[in-house]
């Protein structure tokens, strides 16, 4: 099959390790222009010259993005563009929100929740959409989380805003389709990264167990009995946003093996 993402100019948002890391790795394999972002320079440095390395593309480049500053997402997509003469791909990632339940949340959580996880991924996607509709075509992809099939426990703040993402992209699906734009959200499940374990120290603490007999409670709730690997979910995320999907858009889609049980 086909990807035809040679010499594509994609940005790929919180990038500098887990999820974020992994598809912008996926992307440099296929021979991507990669821009990656994360809130910390060295960070970046890093991930780009551990990303060069493993894959042997050069073309990959940083800026430094908070996702909840307004003018750093526009100036990282200006980067895009000045490097790469448009965008073809974008990647909207962020970090999940504090876990805990309803009760714990004050009103500032609500507020960097959204910012964060909801407010970033408009205000990216409204800084590329002229861009795409300009060449008639652009993929856009947003990670979210399995919570926008089914609620997790003490994520009351995924649980809400995650939703928020499939309710953008299903509109925008409509609105932009005939730009040739397609837009769809992917949901990790336990996928095996430094968030999944730090939500399972969580749940142990809370526990007064180990982190180890959380993480095996989580394993064997899974049919596949085993946590997924960032490049398994990289790769899903790098079809979706190639020259190889050229019909799927406002759709959402787990990568989970198997966990969530709703339809």
């Amino acid at each position: 099959m086909e990807l035809d993402l040679k010499g594509k100019s994609v940005i790929v948002t919180a990038s500098s390790n887990g999820l974020g890391k992994a598809i912008a790795t996926e992307f440099a394999r296929e021979g991507a222009h990669v821009l990656i972002s994360s809130r910390t320079e060295a960070s970046l440095q890093r991930t780009i010259d551990e990303i060069k390395q493993e894959t042997g593309n050069d073309q990959i480049d940083y800026a430094v993005c908070d996702m909840k500053n307004e003018a750093h997402i526009h100036q990282l997509v200006e980067k895009a563009v000045l490097w790469n003469g448009t965008v073809d791909v974008l990647i909207n990632n962020a970090g999940g929100p504090p876990s805990g339940s309803f009760l714990d949340m004050s009103d500032d959580d609500w507020y960097h929740a959204f910012e964060l996880n909801l407010l970033s991924f408009v205000r990216a996607t409204r800084a590329v959409v002229p861009i795409m509709q300009k060449q008639n075509r652009g993929h856009i992809v947003n990670i979210a989380s399995s919570s926008i099939k089914q609620s997790l426990d003490d994520l009351v703040l995924s649980n809400t805003m995650r939703p928020g993402i499939v309710g953008l992209a299903k509109t925008l699906a409509q609105e932009l389709s005939a730009d040739n734009i397609l837009v769809n959200t992917v949901g990790p499940g336990t996928i095996e990264t430094d968030r999944i374990v730090a939500l399972n120290k969580a749940k142990a603490k809370k526990r007064n167990v180990s982190t180890e007999i959380v993480m095996e409670e989580s394993e064997q709730e899974i049919p596949m009995k085993r946590f997924g690997q960032p490049e398994e979910f990289a790769k899903a995320i790098v079809f979706l946003a190639s020259g190889a999907n050229t019909y799927i858009t406002g759709q959402s889609l787990i990568v989970d093996g198997g966990q969530v049980k709703a339809l």
